[in-house]
């Protein structure tokens, strides 16, 4: 029987709408009351169930890289690098089911995709041994190098107290006082500020990483994302016009690119570093804001990653994907880059925070290989745990085995407790490897958008002593550079 003024919309071969219980129901437009005209009651439990679930669907932002979109694929090794690492996703012909998520870092999750801003690149291999998380940017290096300053760097390219506003003082106060932020900088105010789309921007660890072989050899490794589809980007004008038209372009771009069968690529690449270069190398390997010259190390081809499905559920499938670089399979694992070594322990227990703690359960962060673990209970716990729940055990629980998996991607360390940076190394500078992302790379119509960029920012609200600063920050970077922003500048306030 039809309720009065029910839609007519019927089809045998639409599924009924059920209650989240599986209950078939009678009615999503109209709520149980007491005649038609009457008071709603309260035992009406689907209305109950859609009100309950609405005002809860909504889960807290990542603190950085809120903003963001991706998607599912795999990745295929072409070329052999097995006399560097035993992992066994990256062994010759191997193909690894993965997914992708690309951000931006400050801007909250409604903000526009084209702000003026590092891009995240996160991947999450599902390899046989485990998850392999990689979390990266589309820039090689990073602002900061201890980890310490971090959560100061996020807030100061965020949102003041006092008003709620973004606020380009606060930033530049930020950067000008921690210098080693020059050389990301530099990237973020040229031309690579500003993707055109996610597809056309390269993706790097930036962290340095360690790979291990079958003879337990260890390497130092830097992975570099690059697009097949080729470097794009976009001017600061057409950003802004893209913003108030299309604050979802990059989101939407993706999502339509996959869609229409456009699946994009990109190819793996890796520079090595034999273990004992580390000790000696010109500058420290582990800073991550400092490349390692392609001269010293060049690039060794690796295999493909190709996007070639979409998500059926953004929330679920994107929105709570957890990356984290702790995720590192036997053959690869981690540096005494301490930016790196701090976001082993904060990735996890920001998505703990977030997402709680069985996030690993839901299914998008699941490991697709068997998995043994120990833990139990929680919030949201899906997994079923069987006994025995401890170790040790005799009643046949998992068990270590170290010398199939012996913990070997480790190096020395001593000296006493302190806090200070990292020991200085002949060329170890803030302003050199700036100076060379300058002159060396960007030809001079590329210095002209970079300064333009720049007089742009700092014009908009950067006052005394700050600007200053500025002027002083971009003369280290490059004398003339630092002239023609300081020009610029107090040309825009007509000084």
């Amino acid at each position: 029987m039809q309720n009065q003024g029910e839609s007519t919309v019927t089809s045998d071969n639409r599924k009924p709408t059920t209650t989240d219980a599986g209950i078939p129901v009678s009615s999503e437009e109209y709520s149980l009351s007491v005649g038609p005209n009457g008071p709603i009651v309260l035992h009406d439990h689907y209305l109950m169930e859609q009100m309950a679930a609405f005002n809860r669907e909504m889960i807290p932002d990542r603190q950085p890289h809120a903003k963001g979109g991706g998607a599912f694929g795999h990745f295929e090794v072409t070329h052999d690098v097995s006399r560097y690492t035993k992992a066994n996703f990256l062994q010759p012909g191997k193909k690894t089911e993965m997914v992708a998520r690309f951000s931006t870092v400050a801007g909250e999750s409604g903000s526009p995709d084209t702000w003026r801003d590092p891009r995240g690149f996160a991947l999450k291999f599902y390899t046989e041994e485990g998850n392999f998380d990689m979390v990266g940017n589309n820039t090689p290096v990073f602002f900061v190098r201890d980890p310490m300053k971090f959560q100061h760097f996020i807030h100061s390219q965020k949102r003041r107290a006092d008003n709620g506003l973004r606020d380009h003082d606060m930033q530049w106060d930020f950067w000008t006082l921690a210098p080693e932020s020059a050389h990301q900088v530099t990237w973020l105010m040229g031309d690579r500020g500003i993707p055109a789309t996610w597809r056309h921007m390269n993706g790097y660890s930036s962290h340095t990483y360690m790979w291990v072989n079958a003879e337990g050899e260890r390497f130092w490794v830097k992975y570099h994302f690059k697009t097949d589809q080729g470097i794009k980007c976009m001017t600061q004008e057409q950003a802004d016009e893209m913003a108030g038209s299309d604050a979802d372009y990059h989101r939407r771009d993706l999502f339509d690119a996959i869609k229409r069968g456009d699946y994009p690529t990109w190819t793996l690449h890796v520079q090595i570093m034999p273990f004992e270069d580390a000790k000696t190398y010109r500058i420290n390997p582990f800073d991550l804001t400092k490349i390692w010259p392609h001269s010293d190390y060049p690039l060794i081809e690796v295999g493909k990653m190709m996007l070639d499905r979409n998500p059926t559920d953004f929330h679920t499938e994107i929105e709570q994907a957890a990356f984290e670089p702790n995720n590192a399979v036997p053959g690869t694992g981690f540096s005494p880059d301490k930016m790196l070594l701090a976001r082993t322990i904060s990735y996890a227990d920001a998505h703990r925070a977030r997402l709680g703690i069985n996030y690993k359960d839901i299914p998008v962060n699941s490991p697709k290989c068997p998995f043994h673990s120990y833990s139990k209970g929680g919030r949201m716990r899906i997994t079923n745990a069987s006994d025995p729940v401890y170790a040790p055990n005799s009643k046949g629980g998992s068990k270590a085995d170290p010398e199939r998996y012996p913990e070997d991607a480790t190096w020395q360390a001593d000296g006493e407790f302190v806090r200070a940076a990292y020991s200085l190394r002949p060329e170890d500078d803030d302003w050199s490897q700036a100076n060379d992302l300058v002159n060396k790379v960007m030809d001079d119509a590329a210095r002209d958008r970079l300064v333009n960029n720049i007089v742009g920012h700092v014009s908009g609200g950067v006052e005394e002593p700050v600007l200053s600063r500025v002027f002083e920050y971009w003369k280290n970077v490059d004398a003339t550079i630092g002239k023609r922003v300081e020009e610029g500048v107090k040309a825009n306030r007509g000084k």
